[in-house]
């Protein structure tokens, strides 16, 4: 059974950081591309970052660049996502995701084969 739990959310001020973890098991986590999403209310679910396979490589949506960034630890088997500099917009549910292979638009939801429960991330002003 794949498994995909979330942790580090919570509440933080405009400006501050936050590190999301995503534990993965039921999975050969190194041969997954690992990303992650995010949902406002009333916004369909967004797609955050992801991480490659082999070489690691990231890609960002262009509102968290220089803010945001993705990592995997595949001896533990978690993708981080470490948030910095934190606004009012980054608000959201944060979702962890996984696929294997990779085919298609990583920004598209439904790319994407697995999902976590999601974790609460709230920024105030």
């Amino acid at each position: 059974q794949v498994q995909l739990v979330e942790r580090g959310g919570g509440l933080v001020q405009a400006g501050g950081s936050l590190r999301l973890s995503c534990a993965a098991s039921g999975i050969a986590f190194s041969t997954y591309t690992m990303g992650w999403f995010r949902q406002a209310p009333g916004v369909e679910r967004e797609f955050v970052a992801a991480i490659g396979v082999s070489d690691g490589a990231t890609d960002y949506r262009d509102s968290v660049k220089g803010r945001f960034t993705i990592s995997r630890d595949n001896a533990k088997n978690t993708v981080y996502l470490q948030m910095n500099s934190l606004k009012s917009d980054d608000t959201a549910v944060y979702y962890c995701a996984a696929v294997r292979p990779l085919r298609g638009d990583a920004g598209r939801a439904d790319t994407w084969t697995y999902w976590g429960q999601g974790t609460q991330v709230t920024v105030s002003s």
